[in-house]
């Protein structure tokens, strides 16, 4: 996510954090590469040029030049700028009216509108407990209602019968109907797209809303069309009125040009972002985040709160009281592997923590990357049960056989061991209450790199993760900060605290 424009933003600010001393000029020139790296990212121009005239204001004075770190304070004004065009504040969805609340989905054919509807209501019936009854007004694309009925039975959300014949008002009506009478918090109403905008799909959508008369209309735009996204964003809005967007594609985004014009030219919030195909890849969009991870700053609270969704609270404890004593198996470094793929894999946890993003070549160089966890899952899978309570039982024969049953070799299964052994150790120094910073090295190195500089281990389990749902995201972030990492994850690779 945004991977061109960190990558052209952090080179443009190590150059001016390493200054002693900034000048007018040093600035001027800096604002110059960063117009530059905003425009190749397709920001809109005239965002960028009110972006860069803003910055300039507050970065080229007094202020600045003699600030004890001028070019920390030249970061600061330009993340504060970001987050105030990415919108300040986080908007998730309205649900404030009476029920069933009507969220109607807009967009044009290809941009995700159908999975996205589907994602939706997954995360309403399994984060806020609500009932929620999907509709699909498509009667143009073959198959389209019978595709969202599909996804209602993988996510077990209930979808409206389809009637035959029935026009997409006549479907609205219905579905406002259906959700009365069946006691459901909100009805969500998926219409259909065009490969284009034109007078009949304007038409359509104005007498939907109007059959429908939904709290939110929310556009769902493809992230990886620019430009042409906030074209779309402005003519759905001034045709239809939308309350909102939402992001697909956005993790194979790498210049983010639609997410930083979206806000500032339709003056909608972008409420949601899709950060993969499957259906529990929707993330609320936090503004400040989202200018974290432009800068390279990390988003290490985004990482604690889906940390604290995927990891199993009782197993993890139960981990950790035989982490206590010593005890580490194979089969709990499987576990920990899984959980690591389940959290995004290396690729998703780098690029959440703080410093982290830009080691990715050496990180690449070293040749780490998620393919070695799924080499080793299948190594520890093609062991016996008792091998993988005891590894020392592995000698030169069951080795090949392993790597046999792996198709892998016996140097992979020497070096995993070797990861396991340097992990074991790891978790018995975190039980007696101390961690070497260089373990982290030592555990690269056993994966088969060379070791990266400047990393330590992140914190373990102890007493597992905290419910972050009854805290403050203020308490949330402090406890980040100060953890250096995630809690609640024995053994996985991070980032150490900033000296």
């Amino acid at each position: 996510m945004f991977e061109s424009l960190s990558d052209r933003l952090s080179g443009i600010f190590d150059g001016l954090t390493r200054r002693g001393a900034l000048s007018d000029k040093d600035v001027s020139a800096a604002l110059r590469e960063v117009r530059r790296a905003l425009i190749e990212a397709d920001v809109a121009l005239e965002v960028v040029r009110e972006f860069t005239d803003k910055v300039r204001e507050k970065a080229v004075g007094a202020e600045v030049v003699k600030s004890v770190t001028p070019g920390q304070m030249v970061v600061k004004i330009v993340h504060d700028e970001l987050v105030e065009i990415l919108g300040s504040d986080a908007e998730p969805i309205n649900l404030a009216a009476a029920a069933p609340v009507t969220l109607m989905m807009v967009g044009l054919q290809g941009s995700g509108k159908t999975t996205t509807t589907a994602k939706i209501a997954k995360r309403l019936t399994e984060k806020q407990k609500k009932k929620v009854l999907m509709a699909s007004l498509d009667v143009k694309r073959p198959a389209a209602q019978e595709q969202l009925r599909q996804l209602g039975e993988q996510t077990s959300v209930e979808t409206l019968p389809i009637v035959e014949g029935q026009s997409p008002v006549e479907i609205a009506a219905r579905a406002q109907q259906a959700a009365k009478l069946g006691g459901f918090d909100v009805v969500i109403l998926d219409t259909a797209g065009r490969t284009h905008i034109d007078e009949p799909l304007m038409i359509e959508m104005a007498d939907i809303k109007k059959a429908g008369k939904p709290h939110e209309i929310l556009l769902v735009v493809d992230s990886l069309t620019g430009q042409d996204a906030v074209i779309l964003a402005k003519s759905f809005d001034d045709r239809v009125g939308i309350t909102g967007l939402v992001l697909t594609r956005i993790d194979g985004d790498g210049r983010g040009g639609a997410a930083l014009s979206m806000r500032a030219v339709t003056g909608k919030p972008i409420k949601l972002i899709g950060t993969g195909e499957k259906l529990d890849a929707l993330e609320d969009f936090h503004p400040g985040r989202i200018a974290d991870r432009i800068l390279g700053m990390g988003d290490v609270v985004s990482l604690v709160e889906k940390a604290a969704e995927t990891i199993d609270q009782e197993q993890a404890a139960a981990m950790a009281k035989r982490m206590q004593k010593g005890e580490f198996n194979l089969d709990d470094l499987s576990q920990q592997l899984t959980q690591m793929q389940n959290l995004g894999g290396m690729g998703g946890i780098m690029g959440m923590l703080p410093g982290i993003g830009k080691m990715k070549k050496q990180i690449e160089a070293a040749g780490l990357d998620d393919s070695i966890f799924k080499r080793q899952q299948a190594i520890i899978s093609s062991m016996t049960r008792k091998e993988r309570k005891s590894p020392k039982l592995l000698n030169a024969s069951r080795k090949k056989r392993v790597a046999a049953g792996s198709g892998t070799n016996v140097q992979e299964i020497n070096k995993l061991l070797k990861m396991h052994r340097q992990m074991g150790d790891m978790m018995r120094k975190m039980g007696k209450g101390g961690m070497g910073g260089g373990m982290m090295n030592k555990m690269m190195g056993g994966m088969g790199g060379g070791g990266l500089p400047g990393m330590g281990g992140m914190p373990g389990m102890g007493g597992g993760m905290p419910d972050l749902s009854k805290m403050d995201p203020k308490e949330i972030e402090k406890m980040a900060k100060q953890m250096g990492g995630i809690p609640g994850m024995p053994g996985l690779p991070g980032a150490g605290k900033k000296k």
